[in-house]
């Protein structure tokens, strides 16, 4: 019951962003950090290329009125996945600092550059070489808000390229001890009052056990540092995935 709840929550939500808009091609009013424009009969969501005629993931390019925009695929992005499932909390702007961990081959961080800007900064963290070199020569190369490090997450005070605490922490890797990490991460690094994104990913836990109750263990475990501003579930565009959206209290 639960589960279809949040679902109808989020499709209502969906409307409604849908309904409030009165033009085809429509403009997210609050920031223009994303935009929704129509494409092939449908609304989808688009972030303005910082790196123009650079595709990421031979994601949709769009040019309106000189301003290139890409397609921001929401089964490709779990960002945009929670966008699309009713997103409250959007706290990347123009000029935002970032800890990304796990940035895999480059596909979210490459739109929150497009959101952060020129005066922005992303700090993207990958442990594994051989991604880390696709996510160096595909992405990183081309976007200098960008800061590639090349290091394991459990090792936060061996990231010797931040140097400064940041407003956001975005976390989406696939450990045991996801939530640990993510919170050794944020003591470290993040501002009083940031944001920490935290990608719950039940089978990298423990596959045996019900992933709704994997979920509530590990929203336990941030309750002590953090409020709990949401939780949003990642189908259709994810299984056994949720979105923690959590606010650092000290």
């Amino acid at each position: 019951m639960e589960e279809i709840s949040i679902r109808a929550k989020s499709l209502n939500k969906r409307e409604e962003q849908i309904d409030s808009r009165t033009e085809s091609e429509r403009i997210l009013e609050e920031d223009r950090n994303y935009f929704w424009f129509n494409l092939e009969g449908e609304e989808k969501l688009f972030t303005e290329n910082f790196s123009p005629g650079k595709q990421v993931y031979k994601e949709k390019l769009l040019n309106k009125k000189g301003v290139e925009y890409r397609n921001w695929e929401p089964f490709r992005s779990k960002l945009a996945a929670s966008i699309m499932n009713g997103l409250d909390e959007f706290p990347f702007k123009n000029s935002s600092s970032v800890l990304y961990l796990g940035v895999s081959t480059g596909t979210t961080i490459s739109h929150i550059s497009d959101i952060v800007g020129s005066k922005g900064i992303i700090f993207g963290v990958e442990h594994s070489s051989r991604v880390a070199r696709d996510f160096l020569d595909r992405v990183a190369i081309y976007r200098k808000n960008i800061v590639p490090i090349i290091q394991d997450a459990k090792k936060p005070d061996q990231y010797f390229s931040v140097f400064s605490k940041v407003d956001v922490v975005y976390v989406d890797i696939a450990q045991p001890d996801q939530t640990k990490i993510a919170i050794a991460n944020c003591k470290m690094y993040l501002k009083k009052k940031g944001i920490l994104f935290l990608v719950i990913k039940t089978r990298s836990i423990d596959v045996t056990k019900d992933p709704n109750r994997i979920i509530d263990e590990e929203i336990k475990k941030l309750q002590i540092d953090f409020e709990i501003l949401q939780r949003i579930d990642l189908k259709p565009f994810d299984k056994d995935h949720a979105m923690i959206i959590a606010r650092s209290i000290d």
